[in-house]
């Protein structure tokens, strides 16, 4: 795998307007996000992006775990995380607690395929009460994602709010 490429093909659609885009929100413990008509969100890849999010939702680190490529590249907060083992062993327990706690409505969302690569990407807004601290942000997050035998698996990640 070529990590380089797919991380200059990421920060490329970075630039990118992205299409409009909703949440519904079925309780407040499991909201299900909702992708308009054509953003992407209804192939294979994009529903790979959905279940990932959903299990960190959820906290299904098992599943969070196998949607990720075991050389996963994660960018979040100034930090990189530089496969899934060490994302699942840092960081993602602490991502799951938080966004249990929060609601996310995604503002755009736009995944493209391009051969066996797919990118996502999504702008959101954050609310909701975290360790007593109200959160209200606007976060944007860019996906790599590669298919090898028919299965999509993320192998990059960057999250900025």
């Amino acid at each position: 795998m070529k990590i380089i490429p797919m991380i200059l093909i990421t920060a490329s659609f970075l630039t990118l307007v992205v299409s409009n885009d909703s949440i519904a929100h079925s309780n407040e413990n499991k909201k299900q996000r909702i992708y308009p008509e054509n953003s992407g969100a209804e192939t294979d890849a994009g529903k790979a992006i959905i279940e990932f999010h959903k299990a960190l939702k959820l906290g299904h680190k098992k599943k969070a775990r196998s949607l990720l490529d075991d050389n996963v590249i994660i960018f979040e907060g100034g930090g990189v995380e530089k496969s899934a083992d060490e994302y699942a062993n840092h960081h993602m327990l602490a991502d799951m607690k938080y966004l249990a706690k929060i609601k996310t409505e995604v503002l755009t969302h736009n995944v493209k395929i391009v051969g066996d690569m797919a990118y996502s990407m999504s702008q959101t807004k954050s609310t909701g009460q975290v360790k007593g601290k109200y959160i209200n942000s606007e976060g944007m997050e860019s996906m790599v994602l590669q298919k090898n035998n028919n299965k999509w698996k993320i192998v990059h990640i960057h999250w900025s709010n």
